[in-house]
C-alpha cells in the first residue's frame, strides 16, 4: 500500500492506495482556524498533527497490506516558527492571512520587483514566507528573537514524522525565497531580507526520499519504523499528480477556497506582468506556470451565507442551473482578495454589475458561478499567450450538481473538460509521489499512467461557447473600470487603523 497525507487548510486527509490507483482506505479530521479581525488567520500546528495521526492510524489499521511509503502534501501557504528546542512560538500564519501587505511591498521595493520575478518567476505575495517571516520581525519582536527554523504546514508533521526539516521544490516556490532556476534558496534574496539560511529546511525534488519514520510514532500509528517518507508537494502540485498532469496540453484545474489553473512546462516560463506565477512541477526538473483568483473559490460558499445560511451547496447548483447563459446580463466579479503587490493589483474587490430589479437569487448565483470561470479564463488565455498548448482540462468531480463547474469551464474556455474521480485529490498525488520515492513506480510519469484514470470528457457547447465569448470580453471591461472606481470615491476617506 502506498499512503499520502494532505495537511490542508481545513483538515487532514489520509489515503491508502494500491499501484493501479484503487483506493482501498481513507479518513479526515478536521481542525479549527481562527481568523482575526486584522485580517490574520491562524492554526495551531499541534492540531495538525494530532489529526495527522487519527487519519494515518486509521488507514494503516483499515487498508490491509503493508505500507511502502507515505506522500506528504499540504496547504500551499503557511509558515510555522519553531525555536532551537523545536517548541513553536507562534500560532502558524496560513494562506489567506493579510497582515503582511505592508512587508510584501517593502520586499518588492528592497529586491525590486523585476528582479523577483527573474529569480523566484513570482510576485512577493502577503500570505508567503518571505512575507509572513518579515511581519514577525516587524510586530513581534521577541517571537523573532526566539525564531530558529521556519517550516510549511506539511513540513512541519514531516518533522514530527522523521525529526527532518525538509522541504520539496514545489512549496518552497511559493516563498519567494527560492532561486527557480537552480532549485535551492537563493541567497541573494535572503541576504537582502536579512534572514538566515540556517533557519529554512533542506530542498528535495518531490520523490526523494526525505527520511524514514521514527519508530517511537511508527508504535502509535501501526506503521513499520524507518518507512520511507517522500518528500511531497504543495497541495497544488500534488491535486496535478493526481490528475495526471505530466505533459504538455493537459492543466488542471481547482476550485476549492482559490481558483487556480496549473500548467506544466518543460523549462522556466517567467509572465513578465507578474499575473501568472512560475514554480517548480512535482517532476524533477520540470516547471509549471500557475494562474490564480485568490478565495473566487470561496465565493459561492459566500454567497449562500448572504442567501441566509439555508442553502445547501447542491441548491445553489440547482439555482444556478435553473438560470440562463450570461444569467440575464449580470456580471460577478469574484476578485475579493488580492495577495500581490505587484502594481497592477485590482485591490482585492469583488461586485456585481449590470444589477438590476428583475433579477432573481438564480440570476445572481449564475452569475457568481461564471465570474469564477471568467477569472479563470483570463488566466488561460495569458497561459496560451506564453506559448503553453491547452487542449485538455482536467478537473476532479465532486458530488450533487458541482458538473456545473466543469459545464462552465468545457464552455467558457472552448476546451474539453475530463471529469475525475473524487480520488484525484492532493493526497492521491502524494501518494503516487510516495510509490515513486520508494521504487514501485519508474518516475512520476509512469505512475500517472498507471494509476491515474480520466473519467468523462464533457465537450464545450458551440451555441454557448459563442455566446459566453461576448460576454466574456465584457467581463475583462469591468475590472479596471471597479477598480479605478473605488480607488477613486474612497480618496481622501480615513481608512480604519
Amino acid at each position: 500500500m502506498l499512503l499520502g497525507l494532505d495537511v490542508g487548510a481545513t483538515r487532514a486527509t489520509a489515503v491508502a492506495i494500491d499501484e493501479t490507483g484503487t483506493v482501498h482506505a481513507a479518513a479526515s479530521a478536521e481542525y479549527p482556524a481562527d481568523g482575526r479581525p486584522s485580517g490574520g488567520l491562524e492554526q495551531d500546528p499541534s492540531e495538525w498533527w494530532r489529526a495527522s495521526q487519527r487519519v494515518l492510524a486509521k488507514v494503516a489499521g483499515t487498508a490491509g497490506g503493508e505500507a511502502a511509503g507515505i506522500g506528504l502534501t499540504g496547504q500551499t501557504a503557511g509558515s510555522v516558527f519553531m525555536d532551537a528546542r523545536g517548541i513553536v512560538v507562534r500560532p502558524a500564519m496560513v494562506g489567506g492571512d493579510q497582515r503582511a501587505r505592508a512587508q510584501s511591498v517593502a520586499i518588492a521595493d528592497r529586491v525590486g520587483r523585476d528582479r523577483l520575478l527573474e529569480i523566484t518567476g513570482n510576485p512577493v505575495v502577503s500570505d508567503g514566507l518571505a512575507s509572513t517571516l518579515l511581519w514577525v520581525r516587524d510586530v513581534e519582536p521577541v517571537q523573532f528573537r526566539h525564531t530558529r527554523r521556519v517550516l510549511a504546514p506539511k513540513d512541519y508533521v514531516r518533522l514530527m514524522l522523521t525529526g527532518e526539516a525538509v522541504t520539496d521544490v514545489t512549496d518552497a516556490s511559493s516563498t519567494t525565497l527560492l532561486d527557480l532556476r537552480r532549485r535551492t534558496w537563493s541567497r541573494e534574496i535572503l541576504d537582502a531580507l536579512e534572514i538566515p539560511p540556517a533557519w529554512l529546511p533542506d530542498v528535495q525534488e518531490s520523490p526523494a526520499i526525505s527520511g524514514g519514520l521514527r519508530p517511537s510514532v511508527a508504535g502509535e500509528l501501526g506503521l513499520p519504523g524507518r518507512l520511507p517518507i517522500a518528500a511531497g508537494a504543495s497541495g497544488e502540485a500534488a491535486a496535478a499528480i493526481g490528475c495526471g498532469i505530466v505533459e504538455a496540453g493537459l492543466i488542471s484545474s481547482s476550485i476549492r477556497r482559490d481558483a487556480v489553473l496549473f500548467a506544466p512546462a518543460d523549462h522556466v516560463i517567467i509572465d513578465p506582468t507578474g499575473r501568472l506565477d512560475a514554480g517548480c512541477h512535482a517532476l524533477p526538473q520540470r516547471y509549471r506556470l500557475r494562474a490564480r483568483t485568490a478565495a473566487a473559490g470561496a465565493a459561492l460558499h459566500w454567497w449562500g451565507g448572504i442567501l441566509g445560511g439555508h442553502f445547501t451547496r447542491d441548491d445553489l447548483y440547482q439555482l444556478a442551473a435553473s438560470a440562463p447563459v450570461g444569467s440575464n446580463g449580470l456580471f460577478f466579479l469574484p476578485h475579493f482578495e488580492s495577495a500581490s503587490s505587484t502594481p497592477d493589483d485590482a485591490g482585492g474587490r469583488g461586485a456585481f454589475a449590470g444589477l438590476r430589479a428583475h433579477h432573481t437569487r438564480a440570476d445572481l448565483t449564475r452569475a457568481v458561478m461564471e465570474g469564477v470561470i471568467f477569472g479563470l479564463r483570463d488566466g488561460l488565455d495569458r497561459l496560451r499567450k506564453l506559448g503553453i498548448e491547452v487542449r485538455q482540462v482536467r478537473a476532479p468531480r465532486r458530488g450533487g450538481g458541482a458538473w456545473l463547474w466543469r459545464q462552465l469551464q468545457a464552455d467558457i474556455f472552448g476546451v474539453p473538460v475530463a471529469s475525475m474521480a473524487a480520488t484525484a485529490s492532493p493526497a492521491m498525488g502524494a501518494a503516487l509521489l510516495a510509490g515513486v520515492a520508494c521504487g514501485r513506480y519508474a518516475s512520476v510519469a509512469d505512475a500517472a499512467q498507471h494509476a491515474v484514470h480520466p473519467g468523462k470528457l464533457i465537450e464545450p457547447d458551440p451555441r454557448r461557447s459563442a455566446l459566453y465569448e461576448g460576454l466574456y470580453r465584457t467581463f475583462m471591461t469591468l475590472a479596471p473600470a471597479i477598480a479605478v472606481d473605488v480607488e477613486s470615491s474612497t480618496r481622501g476617506v480615513a481608512q480604519p487603523g
